[in-house]
């Protein structure tokens, strides 16, 4: 179901809605600063199922924890200054920080990995969902290749911790309606707006050295 709203005047219920939906193990398609994103809440077992089966990923990078402000990130991982000072300086914008996990983190997210992604949108639309919902939501880029797609068995898998290829701008969408297709989504929030075909780039903070996972449209080095 499409919900029209409207980014500088976002009206509450249809956000109450989705918060509702999510809060009940459903699925939310929402714009971001990037391309279209797919979230589900972190409390919800459901929804993290629903999510990582649709993506067909098995790579945990490719899932982000979407937040509205820094002070969120401290419940899954841990910041020093310096790592602080970069991403205060990069947020909110369309970069993606890979960090370590705080304990508990792995089984709070159905996860295999101790990193985790995580990141702070430039638009209004999603930070304004996560202030509703109280919490960080889950995420992962909405791909043409998920319509019409069954839901895989959830399966182990590894990487090599190499760098992340870009996602095909053909992969992409551009307007709400083109996400309909995609099983499993319970409401598009849609702002009428057609979204840039462009990723978020993705640094990998974890080490001593920050390392380019992916180049996408946030300008690095800086």
């Amino acid at each position: 179901m499409i919900e029209y709203i409207v980014p500088t005047n976002i009206d509450d219920r249809i956000i109450a809605r989705a918060a509702r939906k999510l809060n009940e193990g459903g699925l939310v398609a929402l714009p971001t600063d990037t391309s279209w994103s797919l979230v589900c809440s972190i409390k919800s077992p459901e929804g993290i199922k629903k999510l990582r089966r649709l993506s067909g990923e098995r790579d945990e990078r490719h899932f982000t924890l979407l937040c509205s402000k820094i002070s969120q990130f401290g419940e899954f991982c841990s910041i020093d200054n310096t790592r602080f000072r970069l991403i205060n300086r990069l947020s909110p914008g369309p970069y993606v920080f890979i960090l370590k996990t705080l304990a508990g983190t792995e089984k709070a997210l159905d996860m295999r990995r101790q990193e985790v992604g995580i990141r702070i949108p430039g638009y209004p639309v999603p930070i304004r969902l996560i202030e509703e919902v109280g919490r960080p939501l889950y995420s992962i880029t909405a791909k043409k290749s998920m319509i019409g797609e069954e839901f895989w068995e959830d399966e182990a898998g590894e990487d090599d911790g190499s760098e992340m290829p870009p996602i095909p701008e053909e992969e992409l969408f551009e307007s709400g309606w083109e996400l309909e297709g995609i099983d499993g989504v319970d409401i598009i929030l849609d702002s009428g707006e057609e979204r840039e075909l462009v990723f978020s780039t993705i640094l990998d903070l974890c080490g001593d050295e920050i390392k380019l996972l992916r180049k996408g449209f946030g300008a690095w080095p800086v």
